[in-house]
């Protein structure tokens, strides 16, 4: 079996490693249609308990789900300048249906600002109506060139959130708030320590007047926009005349939003924790926290299977997502190479002698074992899933702080993002911006939040800077 070999080592071939462990972890496959993905299983309950995690953490910011069509009349679209410019050369269209025709052509959903701004427009009508606070799980279809599992395929799962708003301060404050939620499912759940800050002019989203985003690094370097918020201002709100009577009896537009997270962020887990065995997945999201693995001969199996069943109970009633691998046809070695390689954050391995002294086996996925007793191991797992992030945090924010360099020199700049991150001054001029990509391969990430305030010169061309603050530049995905 192809398992059994193992994924290209990251050092051969990053990307190769990158769809080595995807199929052979069994998270997705290639779907028939070029730039489409098959979810498997093992991928969606990944997925699932990103969801339910982020949904969670929405409702707590007192949004509510709903659902808009799939399909938006080409009208729509066309009726904000910029979105329909930045959306254009990825739309997929439909012409004909019903063996006929269309009157007016239909774009499948590649976002939802435009037919939800439709419907505001007959929603809203006084102060009394805001804010809306909406989101909606779907799936988004985008005619990608060049595609790769979970970063860039041509249809994805993601949320989009949308608010509308009576007031420009809240509709920033809005902004803010929903990328705080991004960053704290990215440090506390997916152990992904994430860059906070704003995106360039020639960065941010198709209609927005700004954008916010978190920006990760991975485990070769590169960057990858891992969740953005954009604050709209009035932008939509003209192009579909969403107004409405304020407590002062005028008529005002409103002012919104939208943030969007992706399964783009299974591509960041996998990339900024794996290694060479494979997955590792942060215990939080983890399909399967703890895999018990018992160890058997025909004589034994059925006394070590009672004894790994009633610690399964034990560990179920802790909360933790505990599998028992029962499987007969297979080898022990070959289950610990194989949940090594599924990412399993901790397994357990059961024999007749640790039944018999009422112990067991725990080997950790970052390295490492101990022998524990019997009954003292549901008690410890939950602490030890906890250590297990931190761990794995502090893993991949030391990678990227050894990987970033502060650079005042074009040299050092194209050395830096060959690498890593380069921190640097620019000038802000979009042309610049575009030949640095030119020639580098590298754009503006992000400008960050907590940077400190600084002045200096343009890292290419010497203008004076734009800013007051070094910018995150590198390679991305």
């Amino acid at each position: 079996m192809a398992k059994a070999k193992g994924p290209t080592p990251q050092s051969q071939d990053f990307s190769a490693w990158y769809l080595d462990v995807i199929q052979m972890a069994e998270l997705a496959d290639y779907g028939p249609v070029r730039g489409t993905i098959v979810v498997r299983p093992y991928g969606y309950a990944l997925w699932e308990n990103i969801r339910a995690t982020l949904d969670e953490m929405f409702k707590a910011t007192g949004h509510q789900n709903a659902y808009f069509p799939l399909f938006i009349p080409m009208g729509f679209l066309q009726k904000e300048a910029q979105h329909v410019e930045g959306f254009s050369p990825e739309l997929a269209v439909v012409t004909h249906a019903g063996g006929e025709e269309l009157e007016e052509p239909l774009a499948v959903r590649p976002t939802s600002e435009t037919i939800i701004g439709y419907m505001w427009s007959r929603w809203i009508r006084s102060w009394r109506d805001l804010p809306q606070l909406l989101n909606q799980w779907n799936n988004v279809v985008r005619w990608e060139m060049r595609t790769r599992p979970f970063l860039r395929t041509s249809e994805f799962l993601w949320q989009e959130g949308h608010t509308a708003h009576a007031t420009k301060e809240e509709a920033e404050e809005e902004t803010r708030r929903m990328l705080g939620v991004y960053v704290k499912f990215a440090t506390e759940y997916a152990a992904l320590p994430v860059i906070s800050g704003l995106k360039t002019e020639k960065e941010k989203f198709a209609g927005a007047v700004y954008t916010t985003t978190m920006e990760a690094m991975m485990r070769d370097g590169r960057a990858l926009q891992s969740g953005t918020s954009h604050f709209l201002g009035q932008n939509f709100a003209k192009a579909f005349d969403i107004t409405f009577q304020d407590k002062d009896l005028e008529e005002k537009y409103v002012w919104t939003t939208s943030w969007g997270l992706s399964w783009r962020i299974i591509g960041g887990i996998i990339m900024t924790h794996g290694d060479d065995r494979g997955l590792i997945f942060p215990p939080k999201l983890a399909p399967i926290q703890v895999v018990i693995v018992p160890i058997y001969k025909s004589e034994t199996r059925q006394e070590v299977l009672e004894a790994a069943a009633t610690l399964q109970a034990e560990l179920k009633a802790k909360g933790i997502r505990v599998h028992v691998d029962d499987r007969d046809q297979y080898t022990p070695g070959f289950k610990f190479n194989d949940w090594e390689l599924k990412g399993v954050p901790f397994r357990i391995e059961l024999g007749p002698r640790d039944v018999a002294a009422k112990t067991a086996v725990l080997a950790s996925r970052l390295g490492g074992k101990e022998t524990l007793p019997l009954g003292e191991l549901a008690a410890q797992i939950p602490q030890k899933l906890e250590a297990f992030h931190q761990a794995l945090y502090e893993r991949a924010r030391r990678f990227r702080d050894e990987r970033t360099r502060v650079v005042d020199d074009y040299e050092s700049f194209k050395e830096a993002v060959a690498e890593g991150f380069a921190l640097a001054f620019h000038c802000g001029d979009i042309a610049c911006e575009k030949t640095i990509q030119e020639e580098t391969k590298a754009t503006t990430r992000v400008i960050p939040f907590d940077a400190p305030e600084e002045s200096g010169r343009c890292v290419r061309c010497g203008k004076p800077a734009a800013y007051g603050k070094r910018v995150v530049f590198a390679r991305a995905y």
